[in-house]
Formats: C-alpha cells, structure tokens, sequence
C-alpha cells in the first residue's frame, strides 16, 4: 500500500480514495459468516475508519492527524478479537503515519510499539481460543513492516521534492524581483540621460526660433531630438529585454554632445585600452557615466566635466569631475543603482561634494578579480 500523496493538504483527490479498496480485507470474515448482525457492525466499524481516513486527509493541524491514525489503531484493536480482517485497520496505520509525522525516527520507534501491542492482543487471543490464528498474526507484523518500511521510503522523497519545489519556486521569485530591480535601473539610467538630452535640444531649437535667428541651427537641434528620441525607444527596448551598453567610447561620445548641448566643457584623460575591461565591467562604467553625465546636465550648472580614467594598484578606476554646485543630500535612485552595479563586481563608489562633484568608481582588474 503506497500512499502517493501525503494527508496534509486540506482537501482529497480521487487518488486518494482509491487506497480504501483495500478494506475489501476487512469484510471477508463477513462474508463467510452470513450473518446480517454481524455484517451491520462491520459496516459501522467500516464507516468510522473512513471517518477518521477523511479526517486525516481534511485536519490541518498535526494532533489532530495524529489522533485519527490512533484511532485507526483503537478501532482495530477493538475489532481484532472478532474479526481477523481487522489487521487492515493495523496496516493503514503503518502505511499512514510517516506521512504525517516527519522524523524517521519517530515512525519507527511508533511501528515498533504498534507491532508489540499486536503481538500481544494476537498472543492473548490465540492463548484465549480464539478462532485468530497465528497466521493471521504473521500477517499483520510482516504488512506492517513492509507497508510502513516502504512509506517511510516515499514520504520522505515527497517531502524532499515538496522542498526542492518550494526552493525552485523562490529562485524564480527572487530572479523574478532581481529582473525588476535590473530594469528600473537601466530604464533610469537610460530614459534619464536621453530625456534630458531632448530636453535642452528642444529648448535650443525653441529660443532660435523665436528669435528668428540661425534657423538652420534650429533645424539640426530638431532633428537631433527625433534621432535621440529614436535611439530612445531602442534603448528601451533592449533594456526590456536584457540592456547591454554601447560601450564607453560609444558612450563617452554621448556624453561629449549632451554636455555640449549643455554649454559644459568635457575634458578627457586616460582612455582604456581595447581588451583592457571585460563587457561587464565596460557595461558598468558606461552606464555610470551617463548617470554621471545626466546629473550635471540636469542640477550641476558647471562649466567644466572632467574625466579620469587609471589602472593602479590592480585596479580600474573612473574618476567624473564637474565644478558645478549640486544641492541634493540624498543618494537618488540613479547613484544607488549605479552603486549595486560595481558592487556586484566586487567595486566601490565614492561621491564627494565639496568643490563641485567628484564620483569615483573602482573595481578589481580582471587579474585581482578573484
């Protein structure tokens, strides 16, 4: 008898009802006797074992299970002297309880003492004159060795698959809720830079022409914002699906034309060399300089961006400089995704606002990388 599902959910399937053909066992003394009495007190003895069967699969706490498998066990015990059959009660017992109770140990230390009090009540009987033989009293200890054995064997299999479900299930929502946090960075980082990029080529256009001065100018202004636009909505759409950076020199070049257009001075000094950064170390700092970049367009009012970049010490390191002045006390969600970046790659960032901004980023080479 093995039972494939275990009596803790709190409603039965067909399945399990398919377990009680095996009270047919306890109805062949009546069969036998033909006696109308006698088949009515199996029938209500039958009716209470189901009771309890229900019960087990039904209760949600774990006495009250348990209290239904001793009463399995009680109403065999009472039944026993009258009808030999009654050692089913005994196997359901066995085949039932390592479902319910998860230590090993306890199990067996249960058939143990189960299997000695039918040992003793079959003794007494037989030693009585009862009609129970010992046959019958074999057959009850060698079922509920092998029953309760093989139970064991299934129930702590299913309770080892129940918890690698539960874990699968946990990975997918913590990759789920990662995957979430990737995207509201990037979407940050990238809609943040590009926006403000449309933002000040708009307002350019808009004072050329209403000064009515320069409308080539103007023109070109305009047509930079519908190619950003355009490059935007790429952008979104390969952050949705998995963003990867253009890369630093394509992003350092972004960054020249938005602080450009922002009237700001970009200064650069130091350029890693091809090969010197692996993908998604140049994906980190490329999307660190243009949260960088993004800031001081938006809130620095500088006249001057500088940009540092230097191998020392087995470490990479990007230094962003404005002499601008920024007001904000708070790390924003921009830095502090940028922060969870190069911390994922074992880095650090520092911030200093004393004269002007001054963000440094480092991470380990690839050589000191482990």
């Amino acid at each position: 008898m093995k039972m494939n599902s275990t009596p803790t959910r709190s409603r039965m399937d067909r399945g399990d009802f398919f377990w009680l053909a095996y009270l047919v066992f306890y109805f062949l003394d009546p069969i036998f006797r033909r006696s109308l009495v006698y088949w009515l007190e199996c029938l209500a003895f039958a009716a209470i074992f189901v009771a309890l069967y229900v019960g087990l699969f039904q209760l949600k706490r774990f006495e009250l299970r348990v209290a239904c498998i001793v009463g399995m066990y009680l109403l065999g015990a009472v039944t026993y002297p009258v009808n030999s059959g009654a050692i089913t009660f005994f196997i359901y017992c066995a085949a039932l309880l390592p479902f319910v109770v998860q230590s090993t140990r306890a199990v067996l230390i249960c058939f143990a003492v189960e299997a000695l009090l039918v040992v003793a009540e079959g003794w007494l009987l037989h030693q009585g004159h009862q009609h129970l033989s010992l046959w019958s009293l074999a057959s009850a200890l060698f079922f509920i060795a092998v029953v309760g054995g093989s139970n064991v064997f299934f129930a702590q299999k299913q309770r080892a698959d129940c918890k690698l479900r539960m874990a699968h299930e946990e990975i997918e929502a913590l990759a789920a809720v990662a995957e979430r946090e990737r995207i509201a960075r990037d979407l940050h980082d990238v809609l943040g830079h590009t926006l403000s990029v449309i933002v000040l080529k708009a307002e350019l256009a808009g004072r050329l022409l209403a000064r009515g001065e320069d409308t080539s100018r103007a023109l070109q202004e305009i047509a930079d914002v519908e190619r950003t636009a355009r490059s935007a909505l790429a952008e979104v759409r390969e952050t949705i699906g998995g963003y990867r950076a253009r890369g630093l020199p394509a992003e350092m070049d972004a960054a020249r034309n938005a602080l450009t257009a922002a009237g700001v001075r970009f200064e650069v000094e130091g350029l890693p060399a091809a090969g010197t950064l692996r993908p998604a170390e140049e994906t980190v700092l490329a999307l660190a300089l243009r949260e960088a970049v993004t800031n001081v367009v938006r809130h620095a009012q500088a006249q001057t961006c500088r940009l540092r970049f230097t191998v020392q010490n087995g470490r990479h390191s990007l230094a962003i400089e404005d002499d601008g002045q920024h007001t904000a006390l708070r790390e924003g969600n921009g830095l502090r995704g940028m922060r969870e970046r190069v911390e994922s790659l074992g880095g650090t960032v520092q911030l200093e606002r004393e004269h002007g901004t001054r963000l440094l980023i480092e991470l380990p080479a690839a050589g000191s990388a482990s």
